[in-house]
């Protein structure tokens, strides 16, 4: 059975944009998942094990029932910076590997008409690494400043932000920062329809966060000995190093960091219905290739 091809080159409402971006995870699920995983994979792997060894020694660091022994812990203070090290490597290394695979699989995608060539995306991610990180601290900068400024701006800056690794996928004429800086112009062709939809997937984000971080919330709730009103303070320290906790922690990140994808998918979406209600693109595209047709 032929799935139905996805044109992302054209304007859209709303709605559209919503439906095209759920509607593209789930006719690529699993050549998309599959391929963002043999690129990304290996980072994705050492994040979560970095965040798992981080959850257990800094656990035992603030074991505050140990401070009369010898040691006083001290070892922990140095592992727990290598940890700490690695968990930050590897989350920069997963973040930029996924966004960069997801949007090398879009354009291929496109530039295929639906047929997508692993080899050819992964040869793009491994060449625009530094660029994504170079967009990323653009983009990280960008954020924190407009925090300190005040809420409104943050709001305004959730746009533009949202397209600026779309801008340098989908027009690789451009640099990273003519990408950046062109994020802020092309936000502003329909501004209210991309706040609004990344407001909406962010409210559907929240909430699933919240329901997968149940059990989580449950299980410290009973360790600890909230839920029946008698608090162990010997349960509190040893809390965070609890096996359990860290393996709830790792999958709540792993679930929190598959989700992330679909924001990814939702700003190449955004970018596309800007992009054409600028230029027309891909309507010119479309014209050029029926006549071609009728030729």
């Amino acid at each position: 059975m032929n799935k139905p091809y996805i044109e992302f080159r054209k304007q859209r409402d709303f709605s559209s944009i919503l439906t095209d971006t759920f509607g593209f995870i789930r006719n690529e699920f699993k050549p998309f998942i599959r391929t963002i995983f043999n690129i990304a994979g290996p980072a994705i792997v050492v994040f979560m094990l970095s965040l798992a060894a981080y959850n257990y020694v800094a656990g035992d660091l603030l074991n505050f029932t140990r401070f009369n022994e010898p040691s006083l812990n001290s070892p922990n203070v140095f592992v727990t910076i290598l940890v700490v090290i690695v968990y930050f490597i590897s989350a920069i290394a997963a973040y930029i590997l996924t966004a960069s695979t997801v949007l090398f699989y879009i354009k291929s995608y496109i530039d295929h008409k639906g047929i997508v060539d692993a080899t050819e995306i992964k040869s793009n991610v491994l060449k625009s690494f530094w660029s994504f990180f170079g967009l990323s601290f653009l983009k990280g900068v960008t954020l924190i400043i407009a925090i300190m400024l005040c809420f409104v701006p943050v709001l305004y800056a959730m746009v533009p932000m949202a397209l600026v690794f779309s801008i340098y996928v989908f027009e690789p004429k451009r640099s990273t920062s003519d990408a950046f800086s062109q994020s802020f112009t092309l936000a502003n062709a329909d501004f209210w329809t991309a706040f609004g939809v990344i407001i909406i997937l962010g409210i559907i984000y929240y909430i699933l966060l919240m329901v997968v971080s149940i059990p989580s919330v449950i299980y410290a709730l009973v360790s600890t000995g909230i839920f029946s009103g008698e608090i162990d303070p010997a349960n509190l320290n040893t809390f965070s190093a609890d096996p359990v906790v860290i393996i709830l922690n790792v999958l709540n990140t792993f679930f929190q960091f598959l989700l992330n994808i679909i924001l990814m998918v939702a700003g190449a979406v955004i970018y596309f219905h800007l992009h054409e209600k600028v230029n027309f693109t891909g309507t010119y595209d479309r014209i050029n290739e029926i006549g071609n047709t009728e030729d």
